[in-house]
């Protein structure tokens, strides 16, 4: 018999501003806004994918005594700061990405390198915080 497979997963951030998120990732990461929505007047979820790499992202508010206040981001590293990803990316070339987010003015919060976990690459904060680590697992 067959196992059946998994053919992706997806991180899904809660942000403070959908668009001002989706701007990021398309203008900084080279990311494609696949969603926005559910309608320009109203855009509290969307969607972006670079190749294999699918991210969801969703501001959320409360409603307590008839106000409504917004949920505020939670990273790992707000959580505790010696995690500082909060998702994985796979990339064969990590060297070659790093330049190229260096060319449109990314800041790195960790510079690309070889960690003792076997792996190259390095980390960025989105703008909510959320620590992505693009890399490769070292030959």
């Amino acid at each position: 018999m067959t196992q059946p497979t998994i053919s992706g997963i997806s991180p899904f951030f809660i942000v403070a501003d959908v668009p001002a998120t989706l701007s990021f990732y398309r203008d900084m990461l080279g990311f494609e806004v696949t969603f926005r929505g559910p309608s320009p007047d109203d855009e509290f979820f969307g969607i972006v994918r670079r190749d294999g790499a699918t991210i969801f992202f969703k501001a959320l508010g409360v409603v307590s005594d008839g106000k409504e206040f917004a949920v505020e981001p939670v990273p790992n590293f707000k959580r505790k700061p010696a995690f500082s990803w909060d998702a994985y990316l796979e990339v064969p070339d990590p060297d070659a990405l790093a330049a190229e987010f260096a060319s449109r003015g990314v800041r790195f919060s960790v510079p690309l390198g070889d960690g003792d976990e076997g792996l190259r690459g390095f980390v960025i904060e989105d703008v909510d915080g959320y620590g992505l680590y693009f890399g490769h697992l070292r030959a």
